[in-house]
This record gives structure tokens, C-alpha cells and sequence, in this order.
């Protein structure tokens, strides 16, 4: 049952227990019923002062007893109660600060419909990117038929060779590496297509390499990092390790070459020359052995590592 501001001021001119039920009508966010509110407690807080005030004088005995205390206290409430009905500002800066109370999360309600609404847009933007096709889709769509006569011939020179109008980056990659990969392979003993993957997966198929700051390539596709006796150009650059298998963010330096082909016959001679790597030249004739053997010889601190290199290298040889 709720109580209407002007019957709470009435009785809590007797009952201050009665401003319980004021509290409950102020949490419908009514301004009438929190403005009562203050001024109840502003009326209380008098009372208590009254209250210290009579225990503090001292009293006549012969006047003083159980029924004049009585009287005096309900004289007290209801002498608190009018001060408080004209004010003190005490009442005021309580409804301030429920107000604020009150409006803080409307006005963070607001802010965040407000933020949903500004994401629509970009989101509905990326929704109609993802479903549109790609311009090679597009162009694929364009293109005539492998069946039709002429197809993937160039107009102006029909005797040229077709163009591809669109290719997958394994395809890509292994067309760019796989000359590379053949001369570390010859070079170690080890499969072309392990070493082509483990350079995939250190680069993303080529498209994450090392760069400098300035944006200068490094050509380093197997992330092999530059220690005290290498002597050639460095990259320094924010990579991941784990430590006892929790990733952690930092900064390492990364060997630089002059093209990818000094880069894979570093690598290859990074295998023949350090001992920690002789196990991998002897027993990296399967794909398993290959992967598990260079986690074993600490290429990686990735604990997973083995299994990402198994996994890019099927993928490398099955392209």
C-alpha cells in the first residue's frame, strides 16, 4: 500500500517509524515523494538534536516523570516536524543528491543506447562487406566459363598464356618459396614441403613477415631470432612467448637478410650447424618426427607448437 506525501507528513509528525513507507513511495521515482523524504529526515535529524538537548539540561525533579517525558518528546516531533516544513537546507541537499542518485542511471541508459545505436551503422556496413562478393568473386562472376570458347584467353593476344584472376595464398605461396624450400631441402635432406610449411606457419603464408619500423622487409620467414654472434641486420619488433606456457608480450630482435633466399639457406644452416637441431636432420622424415622434434630442441616456446606445424605442413603438401 503506498503512502501519498501529504499523509506521510502527518503522521510523521507522531510516528517516525511511518517514514518506511515514505522510503517504498520514493523508489517510484516520484520529485514530490523524494522532496518529503528529505524533509522527514531533515525532521528526525532536529528531533535527535532536541533529544541531546533535553538530556543534557537538567531537570526538576519535582515536574519531571514518565508522562511530562512523554509529552515533551511528542512536542519535540512536532516541533521538529515544522522546522523541517520550512526548512533548514538540510532537506535540500539530500534531494540533490537522490536526485542524482535517480537520474545516473537513466543518463547511463541513455549513453549506452545511444552507443548502440552508433554501432548499427558500422555493423550493418561490415554485415552487407561480408555477405556482398569480393571484387575477385566479382570478377570471377564476370569471367566467362571454362567450358565456352575462349575462355581465360586474352583479347589482345590470344596466343598468351590465361591469367589468373584470383589466387589462393597457399598456391601463391608455395609458387613464390617452393624453388627456396627445394634448395634447403637439398641442402639439409629434410622434405621441401616441411620447410615450406614451417615457413608458412612463421609467417603466415607470407603475409605476416617481419618488417621494420619504417615498414623495411626483413625477409626473416622463420621468425629466427638474432642472437650475440649474428652478425648482419637486425629487426626489432613486439612478438609473444611463453613462459611455462602462459603468453606474455615482448620485445625481441629478429634477423634481417636481403632476400627471401638468404633466408632459407640461413635456416638450413642454422640446422646443420647447431647441435640442438641434429635429432630433427635424423629423424625429421615424417611429419610428426619433423614437428615434435623441433619443439624438443626448443624452436618454440609455444606449447603447441607441434601441432600447428603438422597441421600447416599437411596442408602445404595437399595444395
Amino acid at each position: 500500500m503506498s503512502l501519498s506525501p501529504t499523509d506521510a507528513r502527518q503522521q510523521l509528525a507522531l510516528d517516525v517509524q511511518g517514514l518506511g513507507a515514505l522510503r517504498a513511495s520514493a523508489k517510484q521515482n516520484s520529485p514530490q515523494a523524494l522532496k518529503e523524504s528529505a524533509k522527514q529526515f531533515e525532521a528526525m535529524f532536529l528531533n535527535m538534536m532536541l533529544k541531546s538537548m533535553r538530556q543534557a539540561t537538567v531537570s526538576d525533579g519535582l515536574t519531571d516523570s514518565q508522562d511530562s517525558q512523554l509529552y515533551t518528546s511528542m512536542f519535540d516531533q512536532q516541533i521538529s516536524q515544522s522546522m523541517a516544513q520550512r526548512g533548514m537546507g538540510l532537506a535540500d541537499m539530500l534531494l540533490r543528491q537522490l536526485s542524482t542518485q535517480q537520474l545516473a542511471p537513466q543518463a547511463q541508459a541513455q549513453a549506452q543506447a545511444q552507443a548502440q545505436a552508433q554501432a548499427v551503422t558500422p555493423a550493418l556496413v561490415s554485415q552487407q562487406q561480408s555477405q556482398a562478393p569480393s571484387p575477385a568473386v566479382a570478377e570471377r562472376s564476370l569471367a566467362p566459363r571454362a567450358s565456352q570458347p575462349g575462355a581465360g584467353v586474352n583479347p589482345v593476344n590470344p596466343d598468351a598464356a590465361p591469367k589468373r584472376l584470383a589466387s589462393d595464398p597457399v598456391q601463391q605461396f608455395r609458387a613464390t618459396m617452393g624453388a627456396h624450400a627445394d634448395e634447403a631441402a637439398r641442402l639439409t635432406g629434410l622434405p621441401a614441403s616441411f620447410i615450406l610449411g614451417q615457413a608458412a606457419l612463421e609467417s603466415g603464408w607470407g603475409r605476416r613477415q617481419i618488417s621494420a619500423a619504417d615498414g623495411t622487409p626483413s625477409y626473416n620467414l622463420f621468425g629466427i631470432k638474432a642472437s650475440a654472434g649474428w652478425k648482419g641486420r637486425v629487426v626489432e619488433v613486439a612478438t609473444t612467448e611463453y613462459v611455462q606456457g602462459v603468453p606474455q608480450k615482448t620485445v625481441a630482435r629478429f634477423r634481417a637478410y636481403d632476400s627471401h633466399a638468404d633466408a632459407f639457406r640461413d635456416y638450413a644452416a642454422l640446422l646443420l650447424n647447431s647441435p640442438r637441431y641434429e635429432r630433427v636432420l635424423s629423424q625429421g622424415q615424417t611429419v610428426a618426427g619433423f614437428a615434435q622434434g623441433l619443439q624438443k630442441a626448443g624452436y618454440a616456446t609455444d606449447p603447441a607448437y607441434a601441432v600447428k606445424l603438422a597441421r600447416v605442413i599437411q596442408r602445404a603438401s595437399s595444395a
